[in-house]
């Protein structure tokens, strides 16, 4: 028997109502994204394993030190616990309106499986390091861990931590015995771009799902049944005990990678790669680290007056899935061969820059149009799609 569409719960949950703590990690950690994915637009340089040039300036190896050590690596972790987080947040919802598991469940997956298909488009129209399509694949598959003990579901996210171990250092093997050229954002031709671009992202995806996206995905499975983000001072030991452990393990972690990425330590090829996937492993850490740094710093707010500044970073992150792709359009106009062009003239620091601005805009333009509950344009999408017509 056919199941006809759910209809939401609730409708769109003004800004001034929603939890501030998930938000504001959205809306920042979208620049540490931009910063991210804009030096991988660069072409024209032999890179190393965080896709940054070997033969920079002094300003752009002193960028790309920083940028291994604090962003590449920790901003998507913390992407996907805040994503499991809010599976459970949602199915929270659905359950208390009367909903059964099952019907909650079809919904979760429901909605995961269009995820998976908005990051096919975001690869086959602009950007081969989609991430989106990982969590649909993440949300498809292990959805049953929402519904499970927490031993269950502790234990799975070790068992992905060491598989995230032996998948990194895999890829890291591949790397240093491939060619290295340009990425498929780089390239001149925008029809062999396109099959890059998807060629690439259907072996990235699984990496995604295999390595970062898992465990972090499940401790933000545990974290949301305690409320730890809608309490922050209740939960203030707990979150200063991620922060500081979670920095010091990212950074000691990221710090071997980035001497050699930046060509201060030339060791053996082994001990690159295990430097690889120290770093990759640490940055779970990382990103857990900075989701708790944002909550500890929420709770220090006066309650109902985050202030203009604050307010535009958590519309930024309510209308997070839209603004990830208007990076990404952004990039392609200003980078690309076939468009701005930039992308063969500018180098690692420039890219830099002009992600902090591209994040800036899409900042205002949420802080603009998203007051009153209003949702971003890809987020509209993705409930229409998920619930049917009301």
């Amino acid at each position: 028997m056919s199941v006809a569409p759910l209809a939401p719960v609730h409708g769109a949950t003004p800004l001034t109502r929603r939890v501030l703590a998930p938000d504001l990690s959205r809306g920042l950690m979208l620049l540490l994204i931009a910063l991210a994915h804009a030096h991988m637009y660069l072409s024209g340089h032999e890179t190393g394993f965080r896709g940054y040039a070997l033969d920079g300036s002094p300003l752009d190896r002193l960028v790309a030190g920083v940028q291994i050590l604090l962003v590449d690596g920790r901003a998507l972790p913390m992407f996907a616990a805040l994503f499991g987080y809010g599976l459970v947040q949602l199915t929270d919802r659905q359950l208390a309106a009367g909903r059964s598991w099952p019907q909650v469940r079809t919904v979760l997956r429901r909605r995961s499986l269009w995820l998976l298909a908005f990051g096919f488009c975001h690869a086959l129209l602009l950007f081969f390091g989609d991430i989106l399509g990982a969590y649909g694949l993440i949300g498809l598959v292990l959805v049953g861990f929402i519904r499970r003990e927490d031993r269950s579901v502790l234990r799975a996210a070790v068992a992905g931590l060491v598989l995230h171990v032996v998948v990194l250092f895999g890829f890291g093997l591949l790397t240093v015995s491939a060619p290295k050229g340009d990425t498929p954002a780089a390239m001149a031709d925008p029809v062999e771009a396109t099959v890059m671009r998807l060629i690439g992202w259907s072996g990235m995806t699984p990496t995604y799902f295999a390595a970062s996206a898992v465990p972090a995905f499940l401790f933000g499975i545990w974290a949301a049944r305690r409320r730890i983000l809608e309490d922050p001072v209740g939960h203030r030991d707990l979150l200063a005990r991620v922060a500081v452990m979670g920095t010091g393990l990212a950074v000691a972690g990221g710090l071997p990678l980035m001497l050699v990425d930046i060509r201060i330590w030339t060791p053996s090829d082994l001990v690159a790669v295990s430097a690889y996937a120290l770093h990759s492993v640490t940055g779970i850490a990382g990103g857990l680290a900075y989701a708790a740094i944002i909550a500890l710093a929420v709770g220090r707010m006066r309650r109902g007056c985050p202030g203009p500044v604050v307010t535009a970073l958590a519309a930024c992150g309510q209308w997070s899935l839209t603004c990830y792709l208007l990076q990404s359009v952004i990039f392609v106009a200003v980078f690309a061969p076939y468009a701005g062009g930039l992308g063969t003239r500018v180098g690692d620091a420039a890219a830099s820059g002009i992600a902090v601005v591209a994040w800036l805009a899409t900042v205002v333009l949420a802080a603009l149009l998203a007051p009153g509950g209003r949702r971003g344009p890809a987020e509209a999408a993705l409930r229409r799609l998920t619930y049917g017509r009301r």
